[in-house]
């Protein structure tokens, strides 16, 4: 491993060049690097610049029923043409069912409904399927069709939201289905996502009809074939009109409209233009229907009813309805977008003002920039040159790291900085196995070069099962995650893949090339700085069953915390209303709590943070449906803006129960296989009794971080989960350098008994623990005193979990393991017999 010809020199120098070059543009502007080199960038999340995640839910009832109610329609006038007889004619349980008095008619009436019914289209394909038992007939809407037309409806709102968006002006939105009838919208930089949801959250459905008969008293029930519905005209603001239900211009022949002024009056009108068959079908009307009203009908609501003077054959209208210049220009850019198939609920949303986003990058880069020189130093101290060469190898990691990100033009948000951060410190984990690993190779009296060689070798396995352990971790938080959750396991899963390079291969050719250039006699890889002494000959297992106690009792302590007091759920879990707010002064929080309470929302929450002026505010989900939620948002928000002037609202999210309740299965999910998974590699990459006491105590640690957010009331959410699954992933990775060390000495001292060859392999490897654990803990730190509070709560239980999952490795793991194995890993354990000579032990690769 120590030899490197021209070529791979060539080839690691010319990696790392490139590493450097893609990072380059996100630091340079556009046009000054050359056109070859690329212009990718990492893109900033909306937690960053500033605007809104949507997540948006089709109304599938919605499309069902009105299918429907067109079928019922059709099957009205095809029996009424047909003349055959009907009662008791409506829509039940997605069917449309009558009675035919006289069931002979039964064929008579399948032949009317032969349209509906799709005749000479195969089975499959048909919407309906025709049954009659004893007269009373059902067309039932076929599964597939159900399917298949909710399909459509989904993908056609799709591109009509992505045309509306458009039409504002946003720049690079983000429109994507999700799941079945979800699509998923990201608006960066929008500084009034309200317009914009209002543009989303109408149907705007416009439909023209005649108006029935006038002599019908509002409130009575509607006859047959026309229905009420209420007029939003300011001018008849309240009056209920009788509709005909038969749409005879359908706003999709709709060509173009434009907001304009009336000549006459001055006042803002939309100006439309039907295309060539609308415009005949509507010229057709209006000749027909001279000195009747003509009722224009947007998503159920009657905006307008002009009577007609005369025919209009040229294809062009005008609604009037006292429009402003706003709203003028939106019904214009809904009616030019189309509309939509079905209804679409906002059922989680996620507001970033972009004023919160640049405190959130400034603060991002304090704490990779304090972060970084504390673990770089920490390397300098502890191993001198050969941590230079670990630091310099850490450097390149970063750029490269940046780089893939640059090339899958991935977004960057804020769990991905603290991801960023994690990542310098689990990198040097490699380097630290390594330099431990000579270093310990030169104390047995090896020389330079074969020191070097060996250690290298012996800690490659160990570097590989460690990370390996931690990118199934990632693999899982990024399928079960949402967008910045996303993120921070993309970012952790690139960092360590390109450690495995940098610390395996230009770490390695750094201290090669500076061997051979010197030749020293003994490698010194220390500078005298150790946290853990060298030779400790501590009797761990003697306390075995004292450290297994007090880690079931508090384990146990921490179920009960579970249920009382329980887990503070956030906003992801829980459901509710987030709404982080900059006041102008310092915050009255009495006045600030009496006002919001006028709302009727239920319990309010206040939560200073930072600054004086920051506040966190915290509702209930509400009662009712998804539109509840947003209805409580745009109360709160008015109710700031007119009793609380100067107030900046820098970050909003409102989740549904739908969504919270997804949100808490999937996290609980990812836990569950994530302990399979780990189960499954160590059992397979070891024995079953390393994977049983790894994952054993993984799980004691997992249940004691839950205890840590009931006792101290952090909220538990997809953060926590991520936090969670970060400190499954560094348990098992420090419990595998240890198990590794014991595999390896198994083979080395085969009589030694299990107890004592435990306490070795701990004593042996302690330099390491507490090395890569420090580092970790250094670049983590920073993350707690400059990450701002979405990640200062993440940071804090990572610290925890770093002191955890280190001393769970030396008094829980190891127990496991000896209690496990000791009439197996070990036949002869308690026969005692000096150690086999090191030197001619086989390699700790499998």
């Amino acid at each position: 491993m120590l030899h490197f010809s021209k070529a791979k020199i060539w080839m690691i120098a010319a990696v790392c060049a490139l590493g450097v070059l893609f990072t380059l543009p996100n630091f340079i502007p556009q046009g000054v690097l050359p056109n070859w080199l690329g212009q990718h960038r990492v893109n900033l999340g909306l937690d960053l610049q500033g605007g809104s995640y949507l997540l948006l839910e089709v109304d599938m009832d919605s499309v069902v029923r009105e299918r429907l109610e067109s079928a019922l329609d059709n099957v009205r006038t095809g029996l009424r043409t047909a003349n055959i007889r009907y009662t008791d004619l409506a829509v039940r349980d997605r069917a449309v069912t009558f009675t035919l008095p006289d069931p002979g008619q039964s064929e008579a009436a399948r032949a009317a409904l032969g349209d509906l019914l799709g005749t000479g289209v195969s089975q499959t394909q048909r919407d309906f399927a025709f049954s009659s038992d004893n007269g009373r007939v059902r067309l039932d809407f076929t599964d597939a069709a159900v399917s298949d037309r909710a399909s459509r409806a989904v993908e056609q709102s799709i591109e009509i939201v992505r045309r509306r968006i458009d039409e504002t002006g946003v720049n690079e939105p983000v429109i994507a289905r999700q799941g079945s009838n979800r699509i998923l919208v990201q608006l960066p930089g929008v500084s009034d996502p309200d317009r914009v949801k209002r543009l989303l959250g109408q149907t705007a459905k416009m439909t023209f009809h005649l108006l029935g008969d006038e002599t019908v008293a509002p409130g009575s029930a509607a006859p047959p074939g026309t229905q009420w519905l209420p007029s939003v005209d300011p001018a008849s603001r309240g009056q209920q009109y009788l509709v005909r239900r038969k749409i005879e211009v359908d706003g999709a022949s709709l060509l173009d409209a434009r907001p304009g002024q009336d000549q006459r009056s001055g006042t803002w009108v939309v100006n439309f233009e039907f295309d060539g068959p609308g415009a005949r079908r509507f010229g057709e009307i209006t000749r027909q229907n001279v000195g009747r009203p003509f009722a224009i009908v947007l998503d159920g609501k009657v905006i307008s009813a002009p009577v007609i003077r005369e025919p209009i054959t040229g294809g062009r209208g005008q609604i009037s309805g006292n429009f402003t210049t706003q709203s003028a220009n939106d019904l214009a850019v809904l009616l030019r977008a189309g509309a939509l198939p079905a209804p679409l609920t906002i059922i989680e949303e996620r507001t970033i003002g972009p004023d919160l986003g640049a405190d959130s990058i400034r603060a991002g880069i304090i704490a990779c920039i304090v972060g970084f020189v504390l673990v770089v130093s920490y390397m300098i101290m502890s191993y001198g040159l050969f941590g230079v060469f670990a630091n310099v190898a850490l450097i390149f990691n970063l750029f490269l790291t940046v780089a893939c990100l640059s090339v899958l033009q991935a977004t960057l948000t804020l769990p991905g900085i603290a991801g960023i951060l994690l990542t310098l410190g689990m990198s040097v984990d490699a380097n630290i196995l390594i330099n431990e690993r000579i270093r310990e190779e030169s104390r047995r009296g090896r020389s330079a070069f074969a020191a070097m060689e060996t250690g290298f070798t012996r800690a490659f396995a160990t570097i590989v099962d460690s990370n390996l352990t931690t990118l199934i971790k990632m693999v899982l938080l990024y399928a079960v995650g949402t967008g910045t959750i996303r993120g921070f396991a993309v970012t952790i899963s690139l960092g360590i893949i390109t450690s495995m390079f940098t610390a395996t291969v230009v770490a390695r050719l750094q201290m090669v090339t500076w061997l051979k250039r010197v030749r020293p006699k003994v490698l010194s890889v220390t500078t005298g700085f150790r946290l853990a002494p060298d030779d400790t000959k501590i009797h761990f297992m003697r306390g075995k069953r004292i450290g297994l106690i007090v880690s079931v009792l508090l384990s146990l302590a921490s179920i009960g915390l579970f249920f009382k007091p329980g887990l503070n759920y956030g906003v992801d879990f829980a459901g509710g209303i987030v709404i982080e707010i900059r006041t102008e002064q310092p915050a009255d929080f009495p006045e600030l709590r009496e006002s919001l309470a006028q709302l009727n929302l239920g319990p309010v929450q206040l939560q200073q943070f930072g600054q004086p002026t920051d506040v966190l505010i915290r509702f209930e989900r509400q009662p009712g449906n998804e539109a509840a939620q947003q209805q409580a948002v745009k109360a709160v928000q008015d109710k700031l803006t007119s009793e609380f002037p100067g107030t900046t609202i820098r970050r909003v999210e409102s989740v549904g129960a739908s969504v919270s309740g997804e949100l808490f299965h999937q996290g609980m999910l990812a836990l569950g296989l994530a302990a399979i998974a780990m189960l499954i590699y160590i059992w397979f990459r070891f024995e079953w009794q390393f994977g049983v006491g790894a994952v054993i105590t993984m799980l004691l640690d997992v249940t004691k971080t839950i205890g840590f957010f009931a006792l101290t009331g952090m909220q538990f959410n997809l953060t926590a989960i991520a936090a969670i699954l970060t400190i499954m992933g560094y348990s098992i990775n420090d419990k595998v350098v240890v198990y590794d060390r014991v595999r390896e000495n198994l083979r080395l001292y085969r009589k030694m008994p299990l107890g004592e060859l435990i306490d070795r392999s701990i004593n042996e490897t302690l330099g390491r623990t507490i090395g890569t654990s420090v580092a970790i803990f250094l670049a983590t730190l920073p993350l707690a005193l400059f990450g701002g509070e979405a990640l200062q709560e993440f940071a804090i239980v990572l610290l925890f979990g770093v002191v955890l999952a280190t001393s769970s490795s030396i008094f829980i793991a190891a127990p496991i393991l000896l209690y496990l194995g000791e009439h197996r890993l070990r036949r002869n354990a308690a026969e005692t017999a000096g150690p086999a000579a090191p030197e001619t032990g086989t390699s700790s690769v499998p």
